[in-house]
């Protein structure tokens, strides 16, 4: 099995903490179109003729294409690839824009799974960051896609803000598990270079909120999840009765996938791609046959690294016995002492066949990744 990511790069603004490729010049939505049906046709054969499991239309925000735009991809995506019949296909979309005819219309398209940027119920925080939307249209949108019958609808919200008080995370945290959803992707804030948040953190105008902060409100997170009845799978997804993001639980297992639209990245087992990030260089590239994308084959040590970066963020965690069968003893050896040196730390845990990391691990997942990747 393998899948589908289409890259939308239009916004209606720019939130002033997201690193995605994004533009608010939405005239060339028509001219992205054809570009990108062009690559997706010139990529038909990238994973080999296996079956498309999941699609997934990322951003930017996608919810700023009309009807007309979308079945124009998602009837080229059908008659170009070999979409399973009950494939998960995934929409990420702004609150304000989840309408209940955007809604209605968004179903009669095989959208069936929603990803909806509530990011927090707090308005000055949403200020802040400049999103769009406000705390009640985050609430509206979230009752509106139930209502119309989406029973996978995922929600994302971020942590770890300035001047984000614990207690407005509880808050948080209590407000959107009073909601109709099946998941949750939650995120500490991280600072990325050319962002406007990192402009004004090196400036001094925005002050990142201290360790114990951090770590108390991860710890919430984790522990009201849990109490309604949402399962970690990985360090910053939740979900509810098994409701895991097949997509995204394709990249954390190695799975093929496709990547279309500027800046997007596509893997096959044996190399990665990624497009240039720039829709104007992207369209004319595309449309005039010249290069588009980057491509670096993959090294053994590197689908190592891929493996142990990826599949230690999860609760199915390394299975020795598997990554020496993948990448034989000499290897396996040397990241099993690796991590039994944290296991002793408290940091992974070791249960079945399997590592995993120890919740104080997880908060410092970067770290121990780092020092665990094969040179």
């Amino acid at each position: 099995m393998a899948g589908i990511y289409v890259h939308v790069p239009f916004c209606r603004q720019k939130c002033y903490y997201c690193d995605f490729y994004k533009t608010v010049n939405t005239s060339l939505t028509g001219n992205y179109i054809n570009a990108l049906l062009k690559e997706l046709k010139s990529r038909q054969d990238y994973t080999e003729g296996e079956k498309i499991e999941t699609i997934y239309f990322g951003g930017g925000t996608p919810s700023v294409l009309n009807e007309d735009e979308l079945r124009q991809i998602m009837d080229f995506l059908y008659n170009t690839f070999d979409v399973i019949s009950d494939a998960e296909i995934t929409l990420e979309a702004n609150p304000d824009d989840l309408l209940p005819d955007y809604i209605e219309m968004l179903f009669r398209n095989k959208i069936n799974r929603l990803s909806i940027g509530i990011q927090s119920f707090h308005n000055e925080h949403l200020k802040t960051m400049n999103r769009r939307h406000n705390a009640l249209q985050a609430v509206q949108s979230v009752e509106n896609a139930a209502k119309a019958g989406f029973k996978n609808i995922s929600l994302d919200l971020i942590y770890g803000l300035p001047e984000f008080t614990s207690k407005q995370w509880d808050e948080t945290l209590r407000r959107i598990f009073a909601l109709p959803f099946q998941h949750l992707s939650a995120y500490h804030l991280t600072y990325h270079q050319g962002t406007p948040f990192y402009t004004r953190l090196k400036k001094g105008t925005l002050k990142e909120i201290n360790e114990t902060e951090s770590v108390e409100q991860f710890n919430m997170l984790i522990d009201t999840a849990e109490k309604y009845g949402f399962e970690q799978y990985e360090i910053s997804n939740f979900a509810k009765n098994q409701m895991y993001s097949k997509h995204n639980s394709s990249y954390w297992s190695g799975e093929k996938y496709t990547g279309a639209g500027p800046s997007a990245h596509s893997f096959n087992g044996d190399e990665r791609q990624w497009n240039i990030s720039s829709l104007e260089s992207y369209i004319n590239a595309v449309e005039n046959g010249l290069p588009y994308f980057e491509v670096e084959q993959l090294s053994k040590n590197e689908k190592l690294n891929e493996f142990v970066l990826t599949r230690l963020r999860t609760k199915w965690g390394i299975s020795i016995s598997e990554t020496e069968q993948k990448f034989g003893k000499e290897k396996t050896s040397f990241i099993e002492k690796e991590l039994r040196k944290y296991q002793k730390s408290g940091f992974i845990k070791y249960n079945e066949n399997r590592f995993t990391f120890t919740r104080e691990g997880m908060f410092i997942s970067d770290e121990i990744l780092s020092n665990l990747m094969v040179v």
